[in-house]
């Protein structure tokens, strides 16, 4: 089957209210061409949300955030709930970025109760995995992907993962400007596909669109993006400038 091609933004922590605005109106005109071909999404920093929401209003991007609480409201100081980012007309949800799990210390099993708060909440969870450098050295790419994965989508049917997305990103190509080639990345997404088979069955497991992330550019994602398992791109440091994105999205279209 023909899977839509995806490419989602992830600002992380960069963009003022007023730049993310300059940026959203540079991206409307860049890549309004391209609104059937390819989906689009981009995820600013919470404190853009609401104003880049509105901004967005009759474009063909969606908007996404960059993670979210696995509980709905309580005392969680400084968390913040699904249904808030529903309220604000979010689509999309990054969970388990690498950076999170790093940073935050993150566990597959915190990620799949936030997927179920994003599910309950109306919206789609972007699932993030993928091994650290001593881990690729040591040939463990494809067990550790596999833990993480089943630890992530664990208790969730067919149904409901027909809808997700995968990103795999290799934490050691993230920011580095070192990137998997694109026989590297699709064996991970093969195998990935794979697994979904496992779980789901084979007729799900091909509606599932399986992001590549790790400092894609303008000048390499037409090669990943044409891998037969790569069904978009989850992309860092080259959504932040209108022209560097719209080039990676344009390269699918």
């Amino acid at each position: 089957m023909t899977r839509r091609c995806f490419i989602a933004g992830n600002w992380k922590m960069n963009k003022s209210v007023a730049e993310s605005l300059v940026l959203v109106r540079e991206l409307r005109n860049a890549i309004s061409v391209v609104r059937d071909r390819v989906e689009v999404a981009i995820a600013p920093p919470f404190t853009a949300l609401h104003p880049v929401s509105k901004a967005l209003e009759d474009s063909n991007i969606s908007l996404a955030a960059q993670n979210c609480h696995a509980a709905e409201s309580g005392a969680f100081t400084g968390e913040i709930g699904a249904p808030m980012l529903k309220e604000l007309g979010v689509s999309y949800v990054i969970l388990g970025h690498s950076e999170r799990r790093q940073l935050f210390g993150e566990t597959d099993a915190g990620v799949n109760r936030k997927t179920a708060a994003v599910l309950k909440a109306g919206m789609l969870p972007i699932i993030c995995v993928g091994e650290t450098l001593d881990e690729r050295e040591a040939s463990r790419t494809l067990a550790v992907v596999e833990t993480q994965l089943k630890g992530c989508l664990g208790g969730f049917g067919a149904a409901e993962g027909a809808k997700f997305v995968i990103a795999y990103e290799p934490v050691w190509a993230i920011g580095t400007g070192k990137t998997a080639t694109s026989r590297q990345a699709q064996e991970v997404h093969a195998h990935i596909r794979s697994l979904l088979t496992g779980l789901w069955g084979a007729d799900t497991a091909q509606q599932v669109r399986i992001q590549y992330g790790g400092s894609v550019k303008a000048d390499n994602a037409a090669e990943l993006l044409s891998q037969p398992d790569i069904d978009g791109a989850l992309v860092g440091g080259a959504s932040l400038k209108a022209a560097d994105f719209a080039a990676i999205v344009k390269a699918k279209a």
